[in-house]
């Protein structure tokens, strides 16, 4: 029986709401294979304060075989006094320890895959500034292959820059990066959803910058786009990014935009948290739920487990 990893994240979030309503979810029999990669004691007394009773218990190895239906915790070292004001130092050597714990142990073929629960981006190294580009690092991805996958049944987005300022866009902004993204992407569906995609590739600027001859669209991204159609993928653009959401995008499994919220803003609108954070590309399947640390919502009880559920259902479906 393969396990499925969950990484706990950011203690000062909603990830512990999250984990404790997702597990009176889930069937006892999937239950066995779940084990969550956290601090025991700051999961203890962050359900006592959220009014929660949870039956848990410490595991040092996960691959020996325990059908226990409890919530098994791979303790990762953490001090703390108050359970949801961890200190930012703290956090952050908590949050990195447990997500290299997680890598490490999702390489073995025992393990089906890794969900990381939220995480706040300014307590990961700066030149990391991501989860998708942390864990693309540890897993030595050197060609920028690795892509950010925002996946429902309906439709996926994937940003070709990812966690960047607007104005380090166009610095980055290149047709290899293209081109790696959207071969990475193109596999992907080819292999899991076993099927070739249609692939709608956003311009950057307004109107494309009406294709003019110093334009990104016209330097960059249209030679990309024509080499990637000479390698037999089903691709279109560049199109303009103010019209597609409206109705076009139903024409399309994937939509890549050339930053974040070209993509992501739009795709939450009509979908909300309906969707699945996917990075393909690494040596294992890694998914997030697409929503972030919520601290605004803690103790309120307001916090949706539906992307989370969602994460679990992909690594069943998708992983190894």
């Amino acid at each position: 029986m393969k396990k499925i990893l969950i990484i706990n994240g950011d203690p000062n979030s909603i990830n512990s709401e999250i984990i404790y309503k997702s597990w009176k979810k889930i069937k006892k029999s999937l239950k066995k294979q779940i084990y969550l990669i956290s601090n025991y004691n700051l999961l203890n007394n962050q359900f006592k304060k959220l009014g929660y009773s949870m039956k848990m218990q410490k595991v040092e190895n996960v691959f020996l075989e325990n059908n226990s239906e409890k919530l098994k915790i791979l303790d990762v070292n953490l001090k703390f006094k108050n359970p949801f004001k961890v200190s930012k130092k703290l956090s952050s050597k908590f949050i990195l320890s447990s997500l290299k714990k997680g890598h490490k142990l999702a390489l073995n073929n025992k393990i089906s895959g890794v969900i990381n629960c939220s995480i706040d981006k300014t307590l990961l190294n700066k030149d990391k500034i991501g989860v998708t580009e942390f864990f693309a690092s540890q897993c030595n991805i050197k060609d920028n292959s690795e892509a950010m996958l925002i996946w429902n049944k309906k439709l996926s987005v994937c940003p070709i820059t990812t966690h960047v300022n607007l104005n380090e866009v166009t610095k980055k902004l290149n047709q290899k990066l293209i081109i790696n993204k959207i071969k990475t992407i193109n596999y992907w569906f080819k292999k899991k959803i076993k099927k070739k995609p249609r692939i709608a590739v956003l311009g950057l600027n307004p109107h494309n910058a009406e294709m003019r001859k110093n334009s990104e669209e016209v330097k960059i991204i249209l030679p990309a786009i024509k080499k990637l159609q000479k390698l037999n993928i089903n691709i279109k653009g560049p199109l303009v990014a103010d019209t597609i959401f409206i109705n076009d995008y139903k024409n399309y499994d994937v939509i890549v935009g050339m930053f974040h919220d070209q993509v992501l803003a739009p795709f939450k609108s009509l979908f909300k948290f309906n969707a699945v954070n996917i990075t393909l590309g690494l040596d294992y399947l890694r998914v997030s739920p697409d929503h972030g640390t919520a601290r605004n919502l803690i103790g309120k009880n307001k916090a949706s487990i539906t992307s989370f559920l969602q994460c679990i259902q992909v690594i069943k479906k998708f992983g190894k």
